[in-house]
């Protein structure tokens, strides 16, 4: 009838593996958050190389798998002299895929703000870069609430890459347990559950948060 009390007996291999699962998503959602806004900046900047950079970035990226990115990484960085584990890599791979479509997110919000905002910003004295911090990427954000939430979720999900790298997330642990068990579906319908832990709370925050945003704007 299954082995369905699997997760009892592998359940610290499943919290292991959770840890590393959220320790990832977290690194990886902070990097690509950042690293996305310069992106975002840089394909509207006044610089004509600025504008190139972040374009080539951005398509570039985006129309290749997640898989390469972080191969690239993986066996990249050897041939320069710079080794580093599965897990570092995984997360340094996420980060930089999930830059390219926070980048696009959050340049169309920040083409969404009236031009009127930006004029007012410069002719009271602003730089454009504190025009930017101060008056048009909060704005931007807040708008595009939704999508970033759409690719904080999927970045949860493309952190099972993580597995083929020995990165010892949830993904890896799962095959690791069907592998010893036999217990192929048992282990990864406990695997798709742990992952809908982390993903639904997600989703229920993000649509929460932009109710509220609507509701003050």
């Amino acid at each position: 009838m299954g082995d369905w009390d699997i997760v009892i007996r592998y359940f610290d291999s499943y919290m292991r593996g959770l840890g590393y699962t959220v320790l990832a998503s977290v690194l990886a959602l902070v990097g690509s958050f950042v690293l996305g806004t310069v992106i975002a900046v840089f394909r509207i900047t006044p610089s004509r190389a600025l504008r190139a950079a972040g374009t080539a970035y951005v398509e570039f990226i985006r129309n290749i798998p997640v898989l390469l990115v972080v191969y690239a990484f993986y066996w990249g960085l050897p041939l320069l002299g710079v080794t580093l584990d599965g897990f570092t890599c995984g997360t340094i791979g996420l980060t930089v895929y999930t830059a390219a479509f926070i980048a696009e997110a959050i340049r169309a919000g920040i083409l969404s703000v009236p031009k009127g905002q930006r004029e007012a910003a410069e002719a009271s004295g602003l730089t454009y870069v504190q025009t930017m911090r101060y008056v048009i990427l909060p704005q931007a954000v807040r708008i595009v609430i939704p999508p970033l939430s759409n690719q904080f979720i999927n970045l949860v999900k493309n952190s099972s890459i993580l597995s083929v790298f020995a990165g010892f997330d949830l993904m890896y642990f799962g095959d690791q347990i069907a592998y010893e068990t036999y217990a192929t579906v048992e282990t990864y319908i406990y695997v798709a559950v742990f992952y809908l832990l982390l993903t639904l709370p997600l989703s229920y925050m993000s649509n929460r948060l932009e109710r509220r945003l609507s509701k003050a704007g």
